[in-house]
């Protein structure tokens, strides 16, 4: 598989989008014939030219460039799907961007997390709202997803550092790019422990309006469902929801008053299957996966056993997806993969729908 920087240069070559770019991803071609010869015929010129004349392609100053930003820092970093970080949930969606830029703390993608999105003209209620579900969200260790927007959107986000948990934001520019201008001190403090900036687009890419509905697949598709917590009937947010609900994710809404007409693109949410929101626990019991088993005060302790992965202990009959298995015991996905294939291997767990399972009988009893 191509390396950082190939992935760089297939996300620099002409002609070729980020939905086509995943498209080929997802064939796993060869490097570098197999994907000449399925790229468009623009890109695959493009693409030989560097191959065989790297310091005379004109996207050489633009990957030098590209490299020397992710270089001047420790904390920035080119993600892509062969990465340790890579966020395993966008391989469920349909148009998964082919790299991520990340500005940041890599651990804010650690956690089971949830999208948390909605007005930019919030009341005093719905602010209440938001900064008071991310507070007990991250509380229960979940990660907030948003866009930094203005409104419900940055007021989770920083409730959600302020309360000592972490948040992700993903900008509809690049990393480097402060909007809105009156997020300056947030967009600095996501850049802090907890925090993680993530873009498609490259360093320096002045925000556009034809991006921020791109920008909201990745929001959503980041998470495991998405919190509407305040939206008018025509409300970006809306779209979000809907975006979540073709990725397969859940959709929650926090009900208000008939009489406000921001909260009624949540009673509309809530009228179409939506589930109605009051507490975190009302979300928690919907992604029983995501949570932690329970624990058995009635069953013996275990005894000290060498042989015992730890693992184990967060594996029960309930599907438990492997981003939440990272979050849960702090070990790096692949780490977490090659835990999960050993004990597969010995009989004690297995792979399902959803996620991983606990199996039944001796190798694998409670």
């Amino acid at each position: 598989m191509p390396t950082a920087r190939e992935w760089l240069l297939l996300s620099r070559l002409p002609g070729l989008g980020a939905g086509r770019l995943s498209e080929l991803a997802a064939r796993s071609p060869a490097w570098p014939e197999g994907w000449l010869a399925v790229m468009p015929a623009k890109a695959a010129a493009a693409l030989r030219w560097w191959l065989e004349y790297p310091s005379r392609s004109p996207l050489n100053a633009a990957l030098d460039a590209d490299e020397a930003w992710l270089s001047a820092a420790p904390d920035r970093h080119l993600l892509f799907p062969e990465h340790p970080a890579w966020p395993r949930l966008l391989a469920e969606i349909p148009d998964p961007p082919p790299v991520l830029w990340a500005w940041g703390d890599l651990a804010a993608l650690a956690p089971p997390r949830l999208a948390m999105v909605g007005t930019r003209k919030p009341t005093r209620e719905g602010l209440a709202n938001a900064a008071g579900f991310a507070r007990a969200l991250v509380e229960r260790g979940w990660s907030v997803v948003s866009g930094m927007a203005l409104g419900i959107d940055g007021a989770a986000q920083h409730a959600a550092l302020e309360a000592g948990g972490r948040s992700v934001a993903v900008l509809g520019g690049g990393v480097d790019v402060v909007y809105p201008a009156r997020h300056r001190a947030l967009h600095e403090r996501l850049r802090g422990p907890g925090g993680l900036l993530l873009a498609e687009h490259p360093p320096g890419t002045r925000p556009h309006p034809g991006f921020f509905p791109r920008r909201n697949r990745i929001v959503t598709g980041l998470a495991c469902g998405v919190l509407v917590v305040e939206a008018a009937e025509r409300s970006g947010s809306l779209v979000s929801a809907r975006l979540a609900g073709e990725q397969g994710r859940e959709v929650f809404a926090v009900p208000g008053s008939i009489h406000n007409p921001q909260a009624r693109g949540c009673l509309g949410l809530i009228r179409e299957g939506g589930v109605l929101v009051r507490e975190v626990d009302d979300i928690l019991a919907e992604l029983p996966a995501w949570e932690a088993p329970p624990a058995r005060p009635d069953a013996p302790p275990a005894e000290a056993d060498d042989g015992d992965d730890p693992l184990l202990a967060w594996l029960s009959d309930t599907p438990a997806p492997v981003d939440a298995l990272v979050g849960l015991t702090g070990l790096s996905v692949a780490d977490c993969q090659r835990r999960l294939l050993t004990l597969e291997l010995e009989g004690r767990a297995g792979p399902t729908a959803g996620g991983w399972v606990r199996l039944p009988g001796p190798a694998g009893a409670w």
